[in-house]
């Protein structure tokens, strides 16, 4: 009886090769969808991209992979033309986020614009304070002829986190560096595919106002109040270190006012307490019905009147300071 006979199978020497660029393909399928899921979650494009535009640059995106590229923007130079309409523009404020808020806007623009004058706000977020914009204005050298110092926490000696970090840190300057060249592909993308993008709060700021433009999925609105009441300690602290900061601004001391941007927790009293002992002036309107977004900053209709009503009294001191540095010009 024949026994039936097995072949085995021909080898095929292609497979082995064929499974292992399938291995590999999806490794890096994978490895580029945590890549893409990484940036859509935590960095860049986790914010939204509306605020670009000619002269906008994304100075903030909530994103623990981005967060803050306004102090490396400024500090290395990396925004061009940033750091010249510092240096030229004629009246410039100071301050923390709060000035943002309150001074960014149509009406600022249209006052500045009638008077006319060019400005800059030169406020910046995370709490920050004049150890950081002091060492700023020692690199620009302004040629400004108002100042507007927002007294809220600015004479803190306390040097923030992004500070810290830029000043005394050079190698963040590809940090930064890298922030700024994920715009390009935020903005591009985001434009065409916006559900690409998240709703991250954002803030964009103005190459030649400095103006904040903020994007948030949500916004409360919280009222503001006043606080009468003077503390002492503080006035104590902060006007020693305010004398020697306004001695070095190139400005005659009757054109520098001091204000107080109102929020949930204004403190009215011991802002004028700190004006009166340095001989300056406060212009802080208190309007009723004013809100904030997060009971800390005015949102925009808030911003608007209140910004309105400051112009209307500091604008006459703004227009007097301004004619004189004109007429010495001549």
């Amino acid at each position: 009886m024949t026994q039936p006979t097995f072949k085995e199978p021909a080898h095929d020497a292609t497979a082995k090769p064929v499974r292992t660029r399938l291995y590999i393909m999806f490794v890096l399928l994978a490895a580029l969808g945590g890549y893409l899921y990484t940036l859509r979650a935590d960095a860049v494009f986790s914010c939204p991209a509306r605020g670009y535009g000619p002269d906008q640059y994304l100075a903030y995106c909530h994103a623990p992979q981005y967060g803050d590229y306004d102090h490396g923007a400024f500090w290395f130079g990396l925004e061009p033309g940033i750091r010249d309409y510092v240096t030229h523009a004629q009246v410039l404020f100071l301050g923390n986020s709060r000035v943002q808020f309150g001074f960014s806007g149509q009406t600022t623009r249209d006052w500045m614009a009638a008077a006319p004058a060019s400005y800059f706000l030169m406020g910046f977020a995370y709490w920050e304070n004049y150890t950081f914009e002091r060492a700023l204005l020692q690199k620009i050298r302004p040629t400004a002829r108002f100042y507007v110092v927002n007294m809220d926490d600015f004479f803190e000696e306390k040097e923030t986190e992004p500070a810290k970090a830029v000043m005394y840190s050079n190698d963040l300057l590809n940090h930064y560096g890298a922030k700024r060249l994920w715009q390009w592909p935020h903005r591009q993308i985001c434009a065409r595919i916006p559900s690409a993008c998240g709703g991250n709060e954002a803030f964009f700021r103005s190459l030649k106002t400095g103006d904040y433009v903020r994007f948030a999925d949500k916004s409360g609105r919280f009222p503001v109040a006043y606080d009468s009441s003077i503390d002492h300690a503080v006035v104590a602290d902060y006007v020693p270190r305010a004398r020697v900061f306004f001695a070095t601004l190139p400005a005659d001391k009757r054109c520098v006012l001091i204000t107080m941007v109102p929020s949930s927790k204004t403190k009215s009293g011991t802002a004028q307490a700190f004006a009166d002992a340095l001989g300056l002036t406060l212009i802080a309107p208190q309007l009723d019905g004013l809100t904030t977004f997060d009971q800390s900053h005015l949102d925009v209709p808030s911003a608007q009147r209140w910004s309105k009503a400051f112009f209307d009294l500091a604008g006459p001191r703004i227009r007097q300071c301004l004619g004189t540095a004109a007429l010495a010009a001549r």
